[in-house]
């Protein structure tokens, strides 16, 4: 069952989960959804994770059930969120996971706060690429705050999920039904601004820039059909850079490990936390 809380004057939605053998053998689990995902896409993922760990995962501002402010989105406002939320919950150390945009958000929430966050396991990591800061200025001034935001939301994101699942996974079309069926729903000014102002600050920074100074325990996970915006080299890059990282590669899946491979990707997370 989901709760919700209130941060910055926003009502987010969350999931608590407890451990189902009703004792921790570590610090919390928190599950950081990907760029415009919500609780429900990583529900069999957290069965998976929960049976010995407390699981958290967040409906971000501007996703899922969340408020959906008009305002500017980037990193490190989503960064603050997070610091945020765990405080509201006296969680003062937890093991952050995720993939695409929460990928990137755990390497850059364990950059900025090791003795926090002492394990990181990320796929996919959105920012796996250099710095496009001219098409991210583009992005914030010329599309985002305008009607260009929303007209192009539509085809952009029906080419981009070409990338989200390998054509062979079974559940492919279900899964993309469902998720612009969730999109039809919740489409709004704030949602619009949300889905630009992250895309766009996902370009203007690389993780490139930060990986060699982060220092604990990195599981870095890729599934090697996942090739959009270089995706495999950077992971690549992001492996031989992360000084204690521990690279798996899960072959025959593309971008969205928590659907396409999820008892798998579960068992990789279980070994890395």
């Amino acid at each position: 069952m989901t709760s919700w809380i209130n941060i910055d004057s926003m009502r987010l939605r969350y999931l608590d989960v407890a451990p189902r053998s009703g004792v921790s053998d570590g610090p919390a689990v928190l599950v950081i959804p990907g760029h415009t995902a919500r609780i429900e896409g990583y529900l069999p993922l957290v069965e998976l994770l929960c049976e010995n760990r407390r699981v958290l995962v967040l409906d971000y501002p501007g996703s899922g059930e969340s408020d959906k402010p008009q305002r500017a989105y980037n990193l490190a406002f989503y960064e603050a969120v997070t610091i945020k939320f765990l405080d509201e919950l006296a969680i003062t150390e937890a093991v952050p996971v995720g993939g695409s945009l929460g990928g990137n958000l755990v390497l850059r929430l364990g950059f900025r706060f090791p003795d926090r966050f002492k394990k990181l396991v990320a796929w996919a990591p959105g920012s796996s690429w250099p710095s496009r800061s001219l098409l991210a200025s583009l992005l914030d001034r010329v599309v985002a705050p305008t009607w260009l935001g929303r007209a192009l939301f539509w085809p952009t994101v029906r080419i981009q999920s070409r990338f989200w699942y390998q054509a062979e996974f079974a559940h492919r079309s279900a899964h993309l039904e469902e998720t612009f069926h969730y999109y039809r729903r919740v489409m709004s000014r704030g949602f619009v601004m949300m889905y630009w102002g992250m895309a766009a600050d996902q370009l203007r920074y690389s993780l490139f820039d930060l990986a060699p100074s982060v220092s604990q325990p990195t599981l870095l996970l890729w599934g090697d059909q996942d090739h959009g915006g270089g995706m495999g080299k950077g992971v690549a890059r992001l492996a031989e850079q992360i000084p204690n990282c521990c690279l798996h590669v899960f072959a025959g899946a593309g971008h969205a490990l928590e659907a396409e491979c999820v008892e798998a990707l579960g068992e990789q997370i279980l070994t890395g936390i």
